[in-house]
């Protein structure tokens, strides 16, 4: 122990206590749903609701996902995937499909050079300004006679490297400056020398070129040309980038700098977190040059505005949400086409729940507020309400599309691909949102939403009902009502990380919630609850709780949540856990290990009350010997492990046959009693 002998505040390192969480992680959900901005069709992790909105932006009327995302951080969540969807163009295709804003760059003779483009799709893009200058961050002085066809010899080498693009001014006769523009081949700080054809053969650039127009005998000047870009939203400015070059091999090439977010997201990943991009992206319509290429033609003063940027909700489609299984041999445009949605998530293995809130959207027109220089707004004449003079302090509508309202049908077909996106998978479950007339019908009672619970059967899902009302960040002094799958997950995550995820998820009181769309009795209760409809109740000075924990199962041994998700982590636990044995020697001395492997991991889970049982052959079993690994089997290169767990819900054994064949490890489920001699 350390000894202090000086009066004071001391600060020591301690080890954190070991996490709930064993090997696995099981509080990660993924949201697919409607956003702002942000990539398309690409799985994003975010740890925090900011996050969340510098990659997809803030609360739109289009959307719920913005809103389910901070009800799930607000709920205890830590960590979760976002994908956005739209309607997307391919190929030659272009309509109402999402696309990016831009605004076209050209060279002093009018050729398309650069075209300066927002980040992601959107409409968003619409909103930004640029602003293209010229600057000049090397200049030099070269002496007369200190100039020849293949180089200068100058002052100073800083500000200049190879594949610098040059400006070369020289006064002439008749007191004008004569420009000559040429590429830094090779530069000799010992010498003091800038090159523009290579000194060594087969060592320069396409662009080494002599320069004879110039008079040796005359001073000159030589500076480097690269480009500033500002870039403005709402008149505010939001980013600046200096030194731009034109050249593809120069280290600052503009497009090489400022990529767009489908590009460069890939490389932008910090210990899993995705970096924020940029909000411009430089997209070059020459790829190549084989001669010098002109200046730009830009005014530095001058802003211009992107244009034609597209959200792609006016035609979204439930296979936008659903995507396709992209397994088989395509061609790269329709694997593009298939990998949207639900099915890009088969890239992430880290995703333990799902949520697709978007798709029971039921989108509403923008706020529309009045801007201060409106004759309609003039404060000296009337005095307004507090709350509406603040509305007139506001940023004017985004103008973003609105996508439809999906029919019964179209939700069925999402919410039952996602069901099954998580039994296939084996290692995920579903939360599912009832659409918004069977959440919100007071008249219908609950009639509506005991028919869409029977629409499935499914351990690897649940249904919570009504919808919640929340403050609605975007429309002062007003709420709207979402789906309650964001603050469900929240609950989830929050309990994972607290006790584990055997534990219940349930009589918790939500966070960032208002009131419920509708209100159920007792008896409404009694009657939904062994349905598998978990209801969201206003428990009076406890708050609004979640008093239910079913899946949509009509099997009684899948029959709670809790139990099913213990079952998915112990399983990708357990691949994990038994990777070592492949190619190992499958004799006696593996076959211990592999057990002894097993049985400390659930030992370890039964010690946190995830399994029941006084003692641990109660609580567990495996088994892995010569009675269920024969000679035959052996000689084949089968090795089978039997593991029986008793869940802490009142029921038997769940038995795990994990087993070895031909390199590859398969583990299966097998419900019921179980007795091992």
């Amino acid at each position: 122990m350390t000894e202090y002998l000086r009066p004071g505040a001391y600060t020591e390192r301690v080890d954190a206590a070991q996490s709930n969480q064993l090997l696995l992680r099981s509080d990660v959900p993924a949201f697919v749903g409607i956003a702002e901005k942000g990539p398309l069709d690409k799985p994003v992790p975010v740890e925090s609701f900011r996050q969340f909105q510098a990659h997809f932006g803030g609360f739109i009327k289009a959307g719920y996902l913005a809103f389910s995302v901070r009800a799930f951080f607000d709920n205890g969540g830590r960590r979760c995937w976002i994908v956005r969807v739209a309607a997307r163009s391919f190929g030659s295709e272009y309509g109402a499909q999402a696309r990016t804003a831009r605004f076209q760059v050209n060279d002093t003779q009018g050729v398309a050079v650069w075209s300066i483009q927002a980040s992601s799709e959107g409409s968003w893009g619409n909103k930004l300004e640029v602003a293209l200058s010229e600057e000049h961050h090397g200049d030099t002085s070269i002496a007369p006679g200190g100039i020849s066809p293949f180089y200068a010899q100058v002052n100073c080498t800083a500000g200049f490297e190879r594949g610098s693009l040059v400006l070369i001014s020289q006064d002439d006769f008749t007191g004008g400056v004569e420009n000559f523009i040429r590429v830094i081949s090779f530069v000799d700080e010992q010498q003091h020398r800038l090159y523009w054809q290579h000194p060594q053969p087969g060592q320069g650039l396409v662009y080494d070129q002599v320069l004879t127009e110039v008079d040796v005998n005359r001073p000159a000047r030589i500076s480097s040309v690269t480009y500033r870009l500002l870039v403005k939203s709402q008149s505010r400015l939001i980013a600046s980038y200096s030194q731009l070059s034109l050249i593809p091999e120069h280290q600052n090439y503009g497009p090489t700098l400022l990529v767009s977010y489908q590009a460069g997201l890939q490389n932008k990943f910090d210990d899993q977190i995705a970096k924020v991009p940029d909000s411009i992206a430089i997209v070059p319509l020459q790829t190549s040059y084989t001669t010098i290429p002109n200046r730009l033609n830009v005014n530095g003063l001058e802003l211009n505005r992107l244009s034609q940027g597209q959200d792609g909700l006016s035609i979204l489609s439930q296979q936008d949400f659903i995507g396709e299984d992209f397994s088989q041999q395509d061609s790269d445009s329709q694997q593009l086409k298939k990998n949207r949605g639900i099915e890009t998530l088969n890239q992430v293995d880290e995703v333990t729940l799902l949520a697709v809130p978007d798709i029971v959207i039921q989108p509403q027109a923008e706020v529309v507020y009045t801007p201060l220089d409106s004759p309609q707004f003039n404060p000296c004449v009337s005095c307004p309400p507090a709350a509406e003079l603040k509305r007139k302090f506001l940023i004017p509508s985004r103008g973003i599309e609105s996508p439809p309202e999906f029919s019964d049908e179209q939700i069925f077909q999402v919410q039952a691909a996602m069901v099954s996106h998580c039994e296939v998978r084996g290692d995920r479950f579903a939360v599912i949102d009832p659409p918004y007339h069977i959440a919100n019908n007071v008249r219908s009672g609950i009639a509506e939403i005991q028919a869409w619970r029977n629409r499935f059967d499914s351990h690897y899902a649940a249904i919570y009902y009504p919808w919640l009302k929340v403050i609605d960040p975007d429309a002062i002094g007003t709420v709207r009502m979402i789906p309650p799958s964001g603050h469900v997950l929240g609950q989830y995550a929050s309990l994972d990380n607290e006790i584990g995820v055997h534990r219940a998820p349930a009589n918790r009181a939500l966070q960032w919630t208002q009131d419920l769309s509708l209100h159920t009795t007792y008896g409404q209760q009694e009657i939904l609850n062994p349905m598998g409809i978990n209801v969201l109740r206003s428990e009076k000075a406890r708050g609004i709780r979640i008093m239910g924990a079913r899946t949509v199962s009509a099997d009684p041994d899948w029959r709670y949540i809790n139990v099913r998700r213990l079952m998915i982590m112990i399983r990708r636990s357990l691949n994990i856990i038994s990777q070592w044995v492949v190619f190992e020697p499958n004799n006696v001395t593996t076959r211990n290990k592999f057990q002894v492997a097993i049985s400390s991991y659930l030992i370890a889970l039964w010690g946190r009350g995830a399994l029941t049982g006084e003692l641990q052959e109660q609580a567990f079993f495996v088994k892995c010997d010569e009675e269920n690994n024969p000679d035959y089997q052996r000689n084949n290169g089968q090795l089978v492990a039997e593991i029986g767990v008793a869940p802490s819900i009142p029921f038997e054994f769940v038995i795990l046959r994990v087993g070895l064949q031909g390199n590859e490890l398969n583990i299966s489920e097998i419900m019921g009693v179980a007795s091992v001699a």
